[in-house]
């Protein structure tokens, strides 16, 4: 599980492991937004709920991110691991024009989410040529946007709706 890091402004600055938040919390440089009181951390004299979501409490200056690094685990998260192809379960990527016929092998627009069935029915063809068509438009996400993505879309439902709105 992770935990989403507000600067002091509420701007979404990272994705740390509850065990970084946890520390950031009782070295008092950040308080907790948002947690899932049912999950409960517990040491020998305290009691927390498990943090989904920090705020520092002094502001952070970040340089300018112009855009969110390719990866993967973004792909399938960007398409909420659905196959950009039958909308089923997708666990693999496929690149909408194949690398070996010149389409960029790390680029959000040339890359979907796709079960393994409709990637290996594609094979190195574009989806015309496999009489195949795209669900979904490829994206490329905004840096604050893939912070809340980076969750998970099970914890992103349970993030209260002002955090939402202001990534969307």
């Amino acid at each position: 599980m992770n935990t989403l890091v507000l600067n002091a402004s509420y701007e979404p600055l990272a994705v740390v492991s509850v065990r970084r938040a946890i520390i950031l919390i009782l070295t008092e440089k950040a308080v907790v937004e948002h947690a899932d009181t049912e999950k409960l951390i517990r040491s020998a004299t305290r009691e927390l709920p498990t943090p989904l979501v920090v705020r520092l409490l002094r502001f952070v200056r970040v340089p300018y991110r112009r855009k969110v690094p390719w990866s993967r685990g973004g792909v399938l998260e960007r398409d909420a691991r659905r196959c950009a192809y039958c909308a089923g379960r997708a666990n693999s990527i496929d690149h909408i024009v194949p690398t070996s016929r010149g389409g960029a092998q790390r680029s959000w627009l040339n890359t979907v989410a796709a079960c393994v069935s409709c990637n290996q029915r594609k094979a190195d063809r574009t989806p015309s040529e496999a009489g195949m068509s795209l669900l979904i438009e490829p994206f490329e996400p905004k840096a604050h946007r893939a912070l809340v993505l980076a969750l998970g879309v099970t914890v992103a439902a349970e993030l209260p709706d002002w955090l939402i709105a202001s990534t969307a």
